[in-house]
């Protein structure tokens, strides 16, 4: 578990008995080597690193080592541990200062969003937990330069239909029990954690795509399989913006996992092609980041994109009824107009 640095400040101020009878000495955290701070450092977490790293310049020092932020970086997201994710860790305090905060929801989509500016490649960082297991981590990279993507409605599958089950918690075997195949994980969807990371490999630019806490829990109707909602809304106020969709379809009963998406959402509910999608993603890696994980208002911003969404529906609908019986009303007068006129012929 990551220390603080209050408590790092508490371990050191080791105080020792002198050789008077009341004198007493002090050792403070200066007084620790090199070596031995480096290796306190790395059980720091990221906003306390940044923060001791200000305190002095003996400690900035300490704390601009880029082999401590990379440990940070993979202990955070151990699917860059993948031998083909290691070259996006040349720059792992850059990294973790892009992809660990939010995005700020301000972050919309460009108006005009040319060619040149949006990413041809995407890698996905894709890091599944129930509770304090881990129970899926995967690196996905994702052609978003082809025609298809791009006219396609933005999608990306970190897993799709053949899931997997997830294994329970590992336990030490007793000499008195027996061999048999352990029972799958009884999986709680709210249990669930999730980090989804954005990866621009040609300029080094990282987003985070998805909240760390599920911002609800939807049931097919069909199937019964419970879709756990880790979703980000993006720019526009009042249910407006887009939504950065993140969703992990799964069978509780069994601890079976089915799906686990990214799409990306109108304000209207419909889909967003490729290239509009990378355009809001690479707003987002340029835009501000939130400090603070602010969980509950992603909440509250998904349910007023939720509530905004069905109000559009809902309009939309009156609207086409009102169409519709316009049109109604059209033809009827044309035939019974066409009626006047051949009675009177």
């Amino acid at each position: 578990m990551a220390a603080s640095v209050v408590d790092i400040d508490h371990a050191v101020d080791l105080r020792s008995p002198a050789s008077g009878d009341t004198a007493a000495s002090t050792t403070s955290i200066d007084d620790l080597p090199a070596d031995v701070l480096a290796l306190v450092l790395r059980r720091l977490d990221g906003a306390s690193l940044a923060a001791l790293g200000s305190a002095s310049s003996a400690f900035h020092a300490l704390a601009s080592d880029p082999a401590t932020w990379r440990a940070l970086c993979l202990a955070t997201w151990p699917s860059l541990h993948a031998h083909d994710a290691v070259d996006l860790l040349h720059h792992p305090r850059a990294l973790f200062a892009d992809a660990f905060p939010f995005p700020a929801a301000s972050s919309s989509t460009p108006s005009t969003p040319t060619s040149t500016c949006l990413p041809t490649r995407l890698v996905s960082a894709v890091d599944l937990h129930h509770g304090d297991l881990c129970i899926m981590s995967r690196v996905i990279e994702t052609d978003a330069a082809s025609p298809w993507f791009l006219g396609s409605p933005f999608r990306i599958d970190a897993l799709v239909q053949e899931g997997f089950t997830a294994p329970p918690p590992t336990s030490t075997p007793t000499p008195t029990t027996t061999t048999s195949a352990p029972p799958p994980l009884m999986m709680t969807p709210s249990d669930l954690s999730l980090s989804w990371i954005l990866i621009d490999p040609r300029t080094g630019r990282a987003v985070n795509a998805s909240t760390r806490r599920p911002v609800a829990v939807d049931r097919k109707w069909l199937t019964g399989d419970a879709v756990a909602r880790f979703t980000l809304v993006l720019g526009g106020g009042d249910g407006g913006g887009i939504a950065l969709d993140t969703c992990v379809t799964c069978d509780e009963r069994y601890g079976h996992v089915r799906e686990v998406t990214l799409c990306v959402e109108g304000a209207d509910g419909g889909g967003v092609s490729g290239r509009e999608g990378l355009a809001a993603v690479a707003a987002a890696m340029a835009g501000p980041r939130r400090l603070g994980e602010e969980e509950e208002e992603a909440r509250r911003r998904y349910g007023e994109f939720v509530k905004g969404k069905r109000a559009r529906k809902e309009w939309k609908a009156r609207r086409e009824g009102l169409l519709d019986l316009c049109c109604s009303g059209v033809g009827a007068a044309a035939f019974v107009s066409f009626l006047v006129m051949l009675m009177f012929r």
